[in-house]
């Protein structure tokens, strides 16, 4: 039976007493997981000198795009940052999980962004690769400068 995800189905709890559907509040979700690495990529970026401007600025309506970080590097440069989470290596990385499409929607929230400005400042689109567990010796945090352009 087809179920919405605001729906539950109707059955009996599981051993540990959670209804077959529902999830544990313990347990770490993927948004969980994005907003750590954001929160990790936001602390590095400022240690670096650069500064906050907005977070997870979105397009209206549908089909848009989403930047999660936009920020002033020192020289004046506004800068749109991805940041991108992986824990492992399997499918590439989380470098590998940024294509032309999500480039091209982040391009596109980055000119609706910049409208609001009357002359355009110098600007560049950055990706921070946040791999592995940085609880673990193995998790590092990388910040690809310039990843792509707009043209």
């Amino acid at each position: 039976m087809w179920f919405s995800r605001k729906q539950v189905a109707k059955s009996p709890p599981n051993q540990a007493g959670v209804l077959a559907g529902q999830r544990e509040a313990s347990q770490i979700t993927t948004k969980r997981l994005g907003d750590a690495a954001e929160s990790l990529a936001l602390a590095h970026l400022l240690k670096a000198g650069l500064k906050l401007v907005d977070t997870n600025y979105r397009t209206p309506g549908r089909g848009g795009g989403e930047i999660d970080l936009i920020m002033r590097a020192p020289d004046g440069t506004l800068v749109f940052i991805e940041v991108r989470q992986r824990s492992g290596q399997s499918h590439g990385g989380a470098g590998a999980s940024i294509g032309a499409i999500k480039q091209q929607r982040i391009i596109f929230a980055a000119r609706h962004y910049l409208m609001r400005f009357n002359s355009l400042p110098p600007c560049r689109f950055d990706v921070v690769l946040v791999q592995g567990d940085l609880a673990a010796e193995g998790g590092r945090i990388e910040w690809l400068r310039g990843a792509f352009d707009a043209s």
